[in-house]
């Protein structure tokens, strides 16, 4: 019996010393695990990325199947914007954990990045079916309607992320901002021109634009013009259809009582693409084409125009065009005359912007003392100031060179109000 009992303490102790070690073993790679996963986010911290997806190369280079690192492996390579493969690794992680909030919501991300809303709102989908109340995933599905188009749809996912989390700051400065956003603005504004050769010219405007949904906006102007000794009336209308978050189509036209001095009749036609860039020089870039006809009492003018808009750091834009006008004379045939356009916009102060322009050419087309063949160079700028988000008052003037020792000096002025 005693012999019995000797064996089995000897028994139990191997036991106990076997525990022992198969605890310190695996505590000993519970910690290595924490201290890659450490290092990873101090390097995240500190805007390593490059440094942080060699640490876990490293990882994966040890253990392959670590799901972990190559989900934080995926991440790394988002945010550096290799999206295409950052996708593929959320793909791997998921043939192996397919219900995995966590990297079903990374990867909604990165394909709305890319732009695929469908793709992203069947993901995010699958995840919220998983964890139909989660703000997270909610807030993400959220941005992809809006992304898409869909703001009703929106609207209704940033209330029900309120009820779940009432605090949520992103789903309730969304909801007051569709709130307070104004629909319409009604702009009133007066011009003048001086010239060397003739006298005053004026005209006073009063412009109503309106954006009735996320797809469709328009405008309607008229203007009174006293040019010459004679006076015109003048109203011009137009459409904008938003066909994407990123693409318009514009198209209008307008008639005048001309008087000789103004188009009789008018239309025209734009479309206009927008880009995002991630750069450290540009944000975006706009590029739109304008083309636009002119029919006077005896003249025709067809304008073909190309505009680039750059977004720079610090709410610059800078922007510049080149025309083509294709004029008609009554008995001395057709003619091609190029001109071109830049400005420069800038931040003051607080609410008040500025800007400065330079243009060479025949740029203005909307007046038969600007119809011909001279040349003219003009330098100008403006102001800008804001009341608030409801209301601003804007500035210019310009002067004006042309061939043959002509000048004209223009300025203006005008009020904008929303609601």
């Amino acid at each position: 019996m005693k012999a019995g009992s000797a064996r089995n303490r000897a028994v139990q102790l191997a036991w106990f010393f076997a525990s022992v070690l198969a605890a310190l073993g695996l505590a000993q790679c519970q910690d290595q695990a924490a201290g890659w996963q450490r290092q990873v986010r101090d390097q995240v911290a500190a805007h390593h990325l490059d440094v942080a997806l060699v640490l876990v190369d490293e990882r994966l280079n040890q253990n392959g199947a670590d799901l972990e690192a190559r989900f934080w492996r995926g991440r790394l390579l988002a945010w550096q914007g290799q999206w295409a493969a950052a996708e593929f690794e959320y793909g791997l992680v998921l043939e192996h954990a397919p219900n995995d909030c966590d990297v079903l919501a990374a990867l909604a991300d990165v394909l709305r990045w890319q732009k695929r809303s469908d793709d992203a709102l069947v993901i995010i989908d699958r995840a919220r079916a998983i964890a139909p109340i989660q703000p997270e995933i909610l807030l993400r599905r959220a941005r992809i309607l809006h992304g898409f188009g869909r703001d009703a749809e929106a609207q209704r996912q940033y209330r029900e992320i309120l009820r779940i989390d009432p605090h949520n700051r992103e789903a309730r400065a969304f909801l007051e901002a569709r709130a307070a956003e104004n629909k319409h603005e009604l702009r009133a504004g007066m011009d003048a021109s001086t010239f060397n050769y003739t006298g005053v010219a004026q005209s006073q405007a009063l412009a109503l634009t309106s954006r009735w949904s996320r797809r469709l906006s328009s405008s309607v102007e008229t203007d009174f013009s006293e040019r010459f000794g004679e006076r015109a009336t003048r109203f011009v209308a137009g459409v904008a259809l938003h066909a994407t978050r990123d693409d318009v189509v514009s198209a209008g036209g307008g008639l005048a009582n001309a008087n000789h001095i103004i188009p009789e009749h008018e239309a025209f036609f734009g479309y206009s693409h927008s880009f995002r860039i991630s750069a450290r020089q540009v944000k975006g870039l706009e590029l739109s084409y304008q083309q636009h006809w002119f029919w006077y009492e005896g003249v025709h003018v067809l304008t073909l125009g190309l505009t680039q808009l750059y977004y720079l750091p610090r709410s610059w834009t800078w922007s510049f065009s080149v025309t083509g006008a294709r004029s008609g004379f009554a008995g001395s045939g057709v003619a091609w005359v190029p001109s071109g356009f830049s400005r420069l916009g800038f931040p003051i102060v607080s609410r008040l912007s500025g800007n400065v322009v330079f243009a060479s050419g025949t740029e203005n087309f909307a007046a038969v003392d600007q119809v011909g063949h001279f040349s003219a160079r003009t330098f100008g700028g403006g102001l800008k100031y804001a009341f608030g988000r409801n209301q601003d008052v804007t500035g210019y003037v310009t002067a004006q060179r042309r061939s043959g020792g002509q000048t004209q000096n223009s300025y203006g002025v005008s009020y904008g109000f929303r609601f």
